[in-house]
């Protein structure tokens, strides 16, 4: 019936579907979810656009990418400046000479660096052992105790001397004041919200929701030629491998009919260890809203077992190693096409995914 299985509703599954039916080709696209979007997925709540599973700002430098969706949506303004609460004290990210002012009151770019290069030579690190004295190395002791040591230990569930190093392989540390956290040229929202985006993309295919593609695995895979898969990978292959590790997350949504401003700003993170989210959503502010009403959402970090949302791949030594097993076996799946963040073990931001969907798509068709 169909010339491709997509497995998966989110952007990966998305793209592909678009352009095959582009080309001519029939989809059949399943998600086990009540929703098209996967994780870019954003709900209408008292008028808001709600991003259910976390802040998405779109953001990339290539000028293909960024023309590629406005056939989709027509994009905001949005620029992404973060705050970070530590204790009731607001710092500006990513860290630049407002946040270095904020710390020691420095003036000049050089006041800073003096700064930061002071308590490196203090911390007397020559080889980075683990994330904090990677982090200590970079960008000295205060912005790691009160901005990095906090989130980190929050985010990845241990301490940052039981976390590698590579983790934080380099930090962003700017001597400008500028709170623009990405340094693409291109960037903002939506207008409408993302799932607007996804339902253009998907136009042209058969959607089918609440299916779970293993349930049904062998009657699915009869309706069409081709399967492409964004699910887990180890899950396909039904673990045989081992089970590869995430961290996940859980989210906390409130209408606050009492206050149109909660926060004044999208994203506010946490960065001190005993608060138990890592950050505060505020939603209507990723599209300047006037409504009267706001809506927020604590972001709680979690530890992943089946069942639960995977989130972050755990790219460590031993997980990398688990995933070329499974990367091997998939080379030898001849009409299964694995691609997204799950089927490949990689964390993509979304112009990635869709540059790498656009690459599938090229080297299925042969272009």
């Amino acid at each position: 019936m169909y010339d491709y299985l997509i497995v998966g509703a989110g952007l990966f599954g998305s793209v592909f579907a678009y352009e095959a039916n582009k080309r001519g080709k029939q989809c059949l696209v399943i998600d086990k979810r009540n929703h098209i979007g996967g994780n870019i997925y954003t709900e209408d709540i008292e008028g808001i656009n709600v991003h259910k599973y976390g802040a998405h700002i779109f953001h990339t430098n290539n000028k293909q990418i960024w023309d590629y969706v406005h056939q989709f949506a027509d994009f905001n303004r949005y620029t992404n400046s973060p705050v970070a609460n530590y204790k009731g004290e607001i710092y500006n990210l990513p860290f630049n000479m407002n946040t270095f002012h904020k710390l020691w009151g420095s003036v000049t770019p050089n006041e800073a660096k003096q700064k930061i290069a002071d308590q490196k030579k203090a911390a007397n690190i020559t080889t980075a052992r683990n994330l904090e004295e990677q982090a200590i190395s970079l960008v000295g002791t205060d912005i790691y105790e009160k901005l990095i040591k906090g989130y980190t230990e929050k985010q990845w569930g241990r301490s940052a001397k039981d976390l590698p190093a590579f983790i934080i392989k380099r930090l962003p540390v700017r001597f400008t004041y500028d709170n623009n956290y990405f340094n693409d040229r291109y960037q903002g929202i939506p207008i409408g919200g993302y799932t607007k985006l996804i339902e253009k993309m998907l136009a042209s295919s058969t959607v089918r929701l609440n299916t779970d593609y293993f349930e049904e695995k062998e009657a699915l895979d009869k309706l069409a030629n081709r399967v492409v898969y964004t699910g887990m990978i180890d899950q396909y292959f039904d673990y045989c491998h081992g089970t590869l590790e995430y961290r996940s997350l859980t989210f906390d949504t409130k209408v606050l009919e009492e206050t149109d401003n909660f926060q004044g700003n999208a994203v506010v993170n946490y960065t001190d260890r005993e608060t138990a989210y890592t950050r505060i959503i505020e939603h209507k502010h990723f599209e300047f809203g006037t409504q009267k009403k706001t809506v927020i959402t604590k972001e709680y970090p979690s530890e992943w077992k089946p069942g639960n949302e995977p989130y972050y791949p755990i790219n460590d030594t031993r997980n990398n190693e688990v995933y070329k097993k499974y990367q091997t076996l998939a080379n030898q799946e001849k009409h299964v096409i694995f691609g997204g963040r799950l089927a490949t073990y990689k964390y993509y931001d979304m112009h990635q995914v869709i540059g790498a969907a656009l690459t599938t798509v090229a080297k299925e068709f042969g272009e």
